[in-house]
């Protein structure tokens, strides 16, 4: 299969969400994310070699145990894109900071501004104990509205919970709760912001937030089904797994899911030019 290797673009950022890295040889829902994580980092380094930066937002670890920190730790660092780290609500902040402990701001919060070629990525933590939903604390408000005043450049937000009501009622019981902290922050400073990414939600969503637009894809492992009738519990499904790749412009963006675990032919359908469409000479 070709790389999708096509320099058209001036930036290119992967993201990758939900990895759920667990013991060696448990699954979930019948995948295995350890395998699928290394599958999907294969998949980007053939065929998105080009790529600034690769961004996880979080849910790294399936029950934020320090095993799958040292892990992911051994296998980022030998990557050849650089990698960065938001966390989700199922990981666990003190074992990361464990492993990782440069990554904390000075709240104790895993928060950073990531330089790009065109601008920056802010990563944000929107994890808190004891809970799958998310949290955006004045402390944390303050440290983006700080962080944002001091950057004059174009803005990639990523964080791991979704910020708009995706209308499934499990789905958004573990929402980010606090959006009307980060709501405030984005109108004041909405002329930076280009883009906003998330995940959490293991489907693909996008959608804008303040005028704001934002996306998230399925995730390397188990992926979610949006059944809105569903009142009590998450629903799951068997679709492919994906990553993004995020392609920006002067003024314009364009982000493309990628099923990386697709192992089927890629077929010529035809040439793009009208004239060679003739209804009684082609095949379709």
């Amino acid at each position: 299969m070709a790389p999708f290797f096509s320099k058209d673009y001036k930036m290119k950022i992967i993201q990758i969400t939900d990895i759920h890295l667990t013991t060696e040889g448990k699954s979930i829902l019948g995948r295995d994310p350890n395998l699928n994580f290394q599958n999907v980092l294969n998949h980007i380094n053939e065929n998105q070699y080009d790529a600034e930066v690769i961004i996880i937002t979080g849910d790294l670890s399936d029950w934020g145990e320090t095993s799958d920190y040292l892990r992911l730790k051994n296998i980022i660092e030998k990557n050849k894109i650089p990698i960065h780290l938001c966390i989700g609500n199922h990981d666990d902040r003190a074992n990361f900071l464990s492993v990782f402990p440069t990554l904390s701001d000075k709240n104790g919060f895993i928060q950073k501004v990531v330089k790009l070629s065109k601008g920056s990525a802010i990563l944000l933590d929107t994890w808190g104990p004891e809970t799958h939903a998310g949290h955006f604390c004045m402390n944390r408000k303050d440290w983006l509205r700080e962080t944002l005043s001091t950057v004059d450049e174009d803005i990639f937000l990523f964080l791991h919970h979704n910020i708009v009501d995706t209308k499934i009622k499990p789905v958004d019981q573990i929402k980010l709760l606090d959006t009307s902290l980060l709501r405030e922050v984005c109108n004041e400073f909405k002329d930076k912001i280009r883009f906003i990414f998330h995940g959490h939600c293991h489907l693909i969503l996008n959608g804008s937030f303040s005028g704001i637009p934002f996306y998230s894809p399925r995730g390397t492992n188990h992926a979610a089904w949006p059944a809105f009738q569903e009142k009590k519990f998450l629903s799951s499904a068997d679709l492919a797994e994906t990553y993004s790749v995020i392609m920006v412009e002067d003024e314009d963006i364009m982000v493309h899911t990628i099923e990386f675990n697709y192992r089927g032919e890629i077929k010529n359908e035809g040439l793009p030019d009208y004239n060679t469409w003739d209804k009684n000479s082609k095949e379709r």
